[in-house]
């Protein structure tokens, strides 16, 4: 039972409607307050009522629902308390009745779109990769639960005259052997080295821009060279994915759009929106505050805002998308904001359905990042740290742990994660490894953790359980109906999490379910001596552990049964 929608039912405010009333409702922040509550300040203005009256006014008047057992006015608040035995026999059945793994929900028949991880050919998968990735990965699997399809695009950056000086770097300096066995490594070294040489020899540039031509005019062997540059890249960047569950239904880059900006830049020339100014063309958005977006430089050759537009075009002709989303740090505010312009200049209806969805930097605790001189963090490195620590944890506190090494990659990989995810994205970062991994505080070993011991709790009871209705006068305690409360809420706020972009809503929401049960546990033994009382308990750590386990899925991470 969605209990906020049948108080919203219950709650008749002239001129509101039943939606706005149900948005409204929420959970009081102290517990003798109830299970839920209407603040009434934000209808004081329509209504010409103070708060406080409005609240006693809507108690005098309502008939309440069955599942509500009581209504207070408190300061201009209208608190409701639940039928605590019917809540917890509902809470229960609602989540027991989903299995162990989460179903999707019935398709609501919309398509979400969502650019992220966009790594570049032929440079390391580093650190900095990191946000853009678990955010994308994360709101991906988010909304797939929410009903809708979503499409995953990795946005290569797989041209421009970078991709000719390193085959200029190759053919001059490169190991086709060496490249086979290093992969990505050495062509960065290639590529480091090329910038180093044309300090002292600046034709090296020209060569570079001549190989690119080359690959544009699909010269066979620049564009073998191209290809091959490619597959290395991508070959490398997959295991970090596999790693992390991350998948993409479409890798289609930069050079994709090569034959779909023409198009576009005769819409522009065709609608009277570009523009001269000195050689360049542009559109001019000096009337919504902003430089003007620069569309072709003077030599003709097209920037990212050229092939941002035809790819949101092609994006919508292909998927015909409800929302279109871009994981891009927050510097390219500007950009996406005057492509999303240019865009409802167009005339292109579904212009306002493109967002931008920034996020801040990401440092190493103690460093930077990189340099351009080729000193990068591997993300590759970033993990097989964390796993090792983890490891060394498991050797110090469980050595005869079963599945040792695959416990290990949970949970490194999971603490990485989790630190990228855990905070609102617009914040910059700074990853610690030992407050990652750290099985106190707010971490994804914490949570892991929480989710084992109900796994330890469930074993030991060695028994299937299902909830009776009976099972709900053994859950009315304030510790039990916390728990409650949190299990009853998961739905809400993996669809607040997917509204706000912010997949730290939900982890959020995870570290209070796994606390909220910790002092249940520390309050009341699961298995007692009376069985009436061990089965409710067990249903409930059940109950917990299933929303553990399909909530952390969501935010890219794996749950072991034992830790």
């Amino acid at each position: 039972m969605d209990y906020k929608r049948e108080i919203a039912k219950a709650i008749k405010i002239e001129g509101v409607s039943e939606e706005e009333i149900y948005a409204s409702i929420a959970v009081p922040p102290k517990r003798e307050n109830g299970e839920y509550c209407l603040p009434c300040f934000k209808f004081s203005r329509s209504l010409r009522l103070s708060p406080v009256a409005i609240a006693d006014k809507l108690k005098a008047e309502i008939t309440l629902p069955a599942c509500v057992e009581s209504v207070e006015s408190v300061s201009g608040y209208l608190n409701f308390k639940l039928n605590r035995s019917q809540f917890a026999y509902d809470s229960l059945c609602d989540i027991l009745g989903r299995g162990e793994t989460f179903s999707h929900k019935k398709s609501n028949g919309k398509t979400v779109v969502l650019d992220y991880s966009s790594v570049n050919i032929a440079k390391p998968f580093h650190i900095g990769h990191l946000l853009t990735t678990a955010i994308g990965g994360s709101l991906y699997r988010i909304y797939g639960y929410l009903g809708y399809k979503a499409v995953g695009i990795n946005h290569l950056g797989d041209w421009g005259t970078q991709f000719g000086k390193l085959i200029s770097a190759y053919k001059r300096w490169g190991n086709p052997e060496d490249v086979k066995k290093r992969g990505v490594q050495a062509l960065t070294e290639l590529y480091v080295r090329f910038h180093a040489e044309a300090e002292n020899d600046p034709a090296l540039d020209e060569e570079g821009r001549h190989y690119f031509k080359l690959i544009e005019s699909g010269d066979k062997d620049a564009t073998a060279l191209f290809t091959w540059f490619k597959e290395i890249t991508l070959s490398e960047v997959q295991t970090i994915y596999d790693r992390l569950g991350i998948a993409f239904d479409s890798y289609a880059g930069e050079s994709f759009y090569n034959d779909k900006m023409t198009p576009v830049i005769d819409e522009l020339k065709a609608k009277n929106l570009l523009t001269e100014s000195d050689g360049a063309l542009v559109v001019n958005l000096d009337d919504c505050d902003m430089p003007p977006c620069l569309i072709l430089k003077k030599d003709g050759a097209s920037l990212y805002a050229t092939r941002d537009l035809a790819a949101a075009i092609y994006r919508q002709n292909t998927y015909a998308f409800d929302k279109c989303l871009y994981v891009v740090a927050y510097q390219q505010n500007l950009h996406f904001k005057q492509v999303f312009k240019v865009l409802e200049k167009m005339g292109k209806p579904w212009a306002d359905k493109c967002v931008h969805v920034p996020f801040g930097m990401v440092s190493l605790e103690g460093g930077a990042l990189s340099t351009r001189k080729g000193h990068v963090v591997l993300l590759k490195d970033v993990l097989d740290t964390a796993v090792e620590k983890a490891n060394a944890v498991i050797a110090e506190k469980n050595p005869s742990l079963a599945d040792k090494e695959k416990v290990a990659e949970c949970v490194g990989t999971g603490a990485i994660v989790f630190s990228a995810l855990s905070t609102a994205r617009i914040k910059d970062m700074v990853f610690s490894y030992d407050k990652a991994l750290s099985f106190e505080g707010e971490t994804a070993p914490y949570l892991q953790y929480a989710h084992a011991r109900c796994a330890s709790i469930l074993e030991k009871y060695g028994k299937s359980v299902k909830p009776t209705k009976e099972d709900g006068g053994y859950l009315c305690d304030d510790e039990t109906v916390d728990v409650l409360s949190y299990l009853a809420r998961f739905d809400a706020v993996v669809a607040d999490a997917a509204e706000k972009y912010e997949p730290c809503v939900l982890a959020r929401y995870l570290l209070d379910l796994a606390q909220a049960f910790n002092r249940f546990y520390i309050d009341h033994r699961v298995i007692t001596e009376d069985e009436r009382t061990t089965h409710a308990r067990v249903l409930l750590t059940s109950a917990v552990k299933n929303v553990l386990k399909n909530g952390l899925s969501l935010l890219l991470i794996q749950a072991p049964e034992k830790m």
